[in-house]
């Protein structure tokens, strides 16, 4: 499946568009900017959520969860709290319980 901004899904109001959400959001001012090195991977790991057959809220919230805590193990690792062992044991549970990957 494909994700485009016609891409329906429930919303608070009910079933609306990426379309209609992304022009709510901007009506408000909450438009929000990403660094373009974590846009890729987040975008990466919606897709694959999607086409697992979760909602777009939901996909959003375990790529938003997913890049949280790899990205908080690399920090670890940089500060020295965590040895690559534990880094890499990190990864491989993320991986699992996440992308279903075994």
């Amino acid at each position: 499946m494909k994700i485009t901004l016609d891409t329906k899904f429930v919303g608070s109001s009910g079933m609306v568009t990426l379309r209609d959400a992304v022009a709510q959001l901007k009506a408000q001012d909450l438009a929000c900017t990403v660094a373009r090195d974590k846009l890729e991977p987040k975008a990466r790991m919606f897709t694959e959520c999607v086409e697992r057959g979760f909602t777009p809220l939901r996909s959003e919230i375990m790529a938003a969860c997913y890049l949280a805590e790899r990205d908080a193990a690399a920090e670890s690792f940089d500060r020295g709290l965590i040895t690559e062992g534990e880094l890499e044991q990190t990864r491989l549970a993320l991986a699992r319980r996440f992308l279903g990957a075994a």
